[in-house]
C-alpha cells in the first residue's frame, strides 16, 4: 500500500472554503462531494494511519461492515473506479443475496442473483482506499490529529471553526464527527434552540473475532434474530474478508449478550437458532482476541425541525443519524447523503449552501434507515425508547408473510432485497404485484439446511 497522501496545502480557489469536520467515510465522501467546488479541509481528531489500519475514534470499525449496492455505486459516482480499487486490495463482492447463505426468521433464503451486491472486507481496508483517493483530489487536505472545539458565527450564520491552535474561517462546515457528535452542544452556544431526538436502545453489544479462512470462494453466512420470538435477538455474520480472513460478529440485545471471553465465542455461536457460524469456526485458527463494543441504540437527531438553522452548516452521516450496525445501512445512507451534497452543491451560489433547506433534505435521507433499524429493533424485550403501536404490529404481521413468501418467490425476493439494499423505497414492499403475491402466500416448504454449493461445502469440509 502506498502512504496516504497530505498535501500541506490547498490551493487557491474562487469557488469558496469547505471545513469539514471528521474524515471517517461520511467526511471522506462528503469531501468528495464538495471538491469540485471549494477548497475543502478535512479536521480528524484521530491520527490516521498511513495503512489499512483500525483507529481509536471509531471502535465500531473491529465490526463486520458491508457496504450495500446503493452505496457502492454512489461511491463509485463521486470516485471514479473505487470499486475496482477496493477489490484490488483484497475486498470481496458478493452478489445479494447470492453470494450469502443467510437464514431469515422465516427460514432460508434461496440463493438468486438480483443483480444487487455487498463490498465485504474490513472497515478500515474500506475507509483507507477511500480515504487514499480523497485526499488525492485537487483542493482538499487534511488536518489528523486535530480537535475541532467549537463554531464561530451566531445563530443566523457559521463562519467557520475553532481548534485548540487556530480558527478557520469557511464559507461552510460540514460536521461528520459521528455518534460522539458535539453540534447540539456547539449550536446551543451560538443561540440556536435545544434539538430534540429519538433513540430506540436494545441494548445490542457485537463481539467479534477473526479467524484464518480455508483457501477458496465462501459466501457471507448470516443467522438473523427473530424478532416474533419472546427472547434477546441474537445474529451471527461470518464474512470473507482481505488477506485470506473471516471476520465473525456476533450480537445480542439485551438479556442475551455475547460473552467477551475467548473460551466462549464458539458455543455462544452454535447456540443460535442455527449451529453454522459456530460449527464452520471451530477448528478455525484464531488470528486475534475477541473485540466487544456496546455503543449501537439508534439515535437521530432532528435537525429538520429546527425552525431557524443557520446557514452555513450542514450535518450529515451518524452526526444525524446513527443506526444499530447490525442492519449495514450506515454506510450507504451517508453516501446517499454526500450525493445531495453534491447536488445542492452544484445548483446553489457558494454563500447559500448549508441552509435549512439543505439539512432538511440530508435529514430526510436519514429517514430510510432508521424505519428498518429502529422499526425493528423495537420488537426486542427491554428495548428502550420507544413502544410498538397497533399500527406497528399490523406490518410486523405482513412482514412476516412478505418474507415467508419471498422465500419461494424471486419476485418478491427481489423487492426484499433491493428494498433491504436501499436500493428501492420501502414503499416497493406494497406495490400491488407484491401484495398478490404475499395474499397468495408461499408454495413449497422452505429448506431445512443451509443453501451451500458442493464447492463451498468442500472449502469449509463440510458435510
Amino acid at each position: 500500500m502506498q502512504p496516504v497522501h497530505r498535501p500541506t496545502a490547498a490551493p487557491d480557489r474562487t469557488d469558496g472554503r469547505a471545513v469539514i469536520l471528521g474524515a471517517g467515510l461520511a467526511g471522506l465522501l462528503a469531501a468528495a462531494a464538495l471538491a469540485p467546488r471549494y477548497d475543502v479541509t478535512l479536521i480528524e481528531r484521530d491520527e490516521l494511519p498511513a495503512e489499512p489500519d483500525h483507529r481509536r475514534g471509531l471502535p465500531q470499525g473491529h465490526h463486520a461492515h458491508v457496504l450495500m449496492s446503493s452505496g457502492a455505486r454512489i461511491v463509485d459516482e463521486l470516485l471514479p473506479g473505487t470499486t475496482d480499487a477496493w477489490i484490488a486490495a483484497g475486498a470481496h463482492r458478493l452478489g445479494l443475496p447470492h453470494g450469502y447463505v443467510m437464514l431469515l426468521p422465516q427460514g432460508w433464503l434461496p440463493r438468486r442473483p438480483t443483480g444487487e451486491y455487498v463490498i465485504s472486507c474490513s472497515r478500515a481496508l474500506l475507509d483507507h482506499v477511500v480515504r487514499q483517493r480523497v485526499l488525492a483530489l485537487p483542493h482538499v487536505r487534511l488536518l489528523d490529529g486535530t480537535t475541532a472545539q467549537g463554531l464561530i458565527g451566531d445563530a443566523r450564520r457559521v463562519t467557520g471553526v475553532r481548534t485548540r491552535e487556530t480558527v478557520l474561517t469557511c464559507d461552510l462546515v460540514v460536521d461528520a464527527t459521528g455518534r460522539g457528535s458535539r453540534l447540539t452542544h456547539w449550536l446551543s452556544e451560538l443561540g440556536v434552540p435545544e434539538v430534540t431526538q429519538q433513540v430506540v436502545d436494545s441494548g445490542l453489544r457485537y463481539a467479534t473475532r477473526l479467524f484464518r479462512a480455508p483457501a477458496g470462494d465462501f459466501p457471507i453466512v448470516n443467522i438473523q434474530a427473530d424478532p416474533a420470538r419472546d427472547r434477546p435477538g441474537q445474529t451471527a455474520a461470518l464474512m470473507p474478508i482481505e488477506d485470506g480472513r473471516w471476520l465473525v460478529t456476533l450480537s445480542g440485545t439485551r438479556g442475551g449478550e455475547p460473552p467477551a471471553g475467548e473460551d466462549e465465542f464458539v458455543g455462544f455461536a452454535r447456540a443460535m437458532r442455527h449451529p453454522i457460524v459456530g460449527d464452520l469456526i471451530a477448528d478455525a485458527e484464531p488470528l486475534g482476541p475477541v473485540r466487544v463494543t456496546n455503543t449501537t441504540a439508534n439515535r437521530r437527531r432532528r435537525y429538520d425541525r429546527v425552525r431557524h438553522w443557520p446557514d452555513g452548516l450542514v450535518a450529515l452521516g451518524d452526526a444525524v443519524a446513527a443506526y444499530n450496525p447490525v442492519y449495514g445501512h450506515g454506510m450507504s445512507i451517508a453516501a446517499k447523503q454526500a450525493l445531495i451534497l453534491r447536488d445542492r452543491a452544484d445548483q446553489a451560489d457558494r454563500m447559500d449552501l448549508g441552509d435549512r433547506v439543505d439539512q432538511a433534505a440530508i435529514t430526510a435521507a436519514a429517514a430510510e434507515g432508521w424505519g428498518h433499524a429502529a422499526g425493528s429493533d423495537v420488537r426486542f424485550p427491554g428495548v428502550r425508547g420507544a413502544v410498538p403501536s397497533r399500527a406497528d404490529r399490523l406490518i410486523w404481521r405482513y412482514q412476516h408473510r412478505l418474507f415467508r413468501t419471498a422465500l419461494d418467490r424471486p419476485g418478491v425476493a427481489a423487492d426484499l432485497v433491493r428494498v433491504f439494499s436501499l436500493n428501492a423505497p420501502p414503499t416497493r414492499l406494497f406495490h400491488p404485484r407484491t401484495l398478490l403475491a404475499t395474499a397468495r402466500g408461499p408454495r413449497t416448504v422452505p429448506s431445512a439446511e443451509p443453501p451451500f454449493t458442493d464447492a463451498e461445502r468442500a472449502v469449509a469440509a463440510l458435510r
